[in-house]
């Protein structure tokens, strides 16, 4: 039982920094609702993860959804995805 619970104690705090990936994903947020940001910057920020013209064209998709959007739109999601890293359930990571 001794084992288990450093085991898990070692491990927790590795799982958590290791490969979350949350940097990236807030960084590519970010550059989702920028609007300084074009679609070819944005597929390329993207490339590594990406896999075929399909993925290609619904990254490009997505960030064409963002350019749309006025800037209040693109302010109060922001404001959105800040509310989120700061709950409760995301703090502890």
């Amino acid at each position: 039982m001794k084992l288990l619970r450093v085991l898990i104690l070692v491990a927790l705090p590795l799982y958590c920094f290791a490969g979350s990936g949350c940097l990236f994903l807030e960084e590519a947020i970010n550059k989702a609702i920028d609007s300084q940001v074009s679609i070819d910057e944005y597929q390329n920020f993207l490339q590594p993860f990406t896999y075929g013209l399909e993925a290609n064209e619904a990254i490009a998709e997505l960030k064409q959804c963002f350019l749309q959007q006025s800037d209040e739109t693109l302010s109060n999601f922001a404001l959105v995805m800040d509310i989120i890293y700061n709950s409760p359930s995301c703090v502890l990571f």
